[in-house]
């Protein structure tokens, strides 16, 4: 959700002085960049954390597919709105392009940075179990104010 925020921030900045800029063929182009990069990422980043939950173990496997399924949807979408003529006449071929690969960029980062400071357990902590010995011995826990 954050990345998909910081990449929607950048983009809608990009259209703003695109249209200043240029004109409102940049503005249009980065605006379809932006949501190229958030449909293809988010989408990406959505499967992946699926199958995180549900299969661990084969969670590798589908990121790796899945960077290699967006990069060719990437691709593809290009050579659409290439063949389609909306390039150049619509659409600023620059400004689409830079946005495209800047969003991705700010995606990436924004991901790095949540990644990096999320505070998750490297293990779990042992149930508490009634058979333990240490347990047994120091008495039954209780909350704090129960004592």
């Amino acid at each position: 959700m954050g990345a998909a925020a910081a990449g929607l921030t950048f983009g809608l900045a990009a259209a703003l002085a695109g249209g200043l800029v240029v004109g409102s063929s940049a503005a249009y182009a980065a605006l379809a960049g932006t949501l190229l990069v958030l449909a293809v990422l988010g989408f990406g980043s959505t499967v992946v954390n699926t199958v995180a939950g549900l299969m661990p173990a084969a969670s590798l496997m589908v990121a790796l597919l899945t960077y290699v399924l967006q990069v060719v949807l990437m691709g593809l979408v290009f050579a659409a709105l290439s063949g389609s003529g909306l390039l150049d006449d619509t659409l600023d071929r620059e400004w689409l392009a830079g946005v495209v690969i800047g969003g991705t960029f700010v995606w990436l980062a924004a991901q790095v940075v949540l990644a990096t400071t999320i505070r998750i357990p490297v293990y779990d902590l042992p149930v508490e179990d009634s058979t333990d010995p240490v347990v047994s011995a120091a008495g039954p826990r209780t909350e704090a104010g129960d004592r």
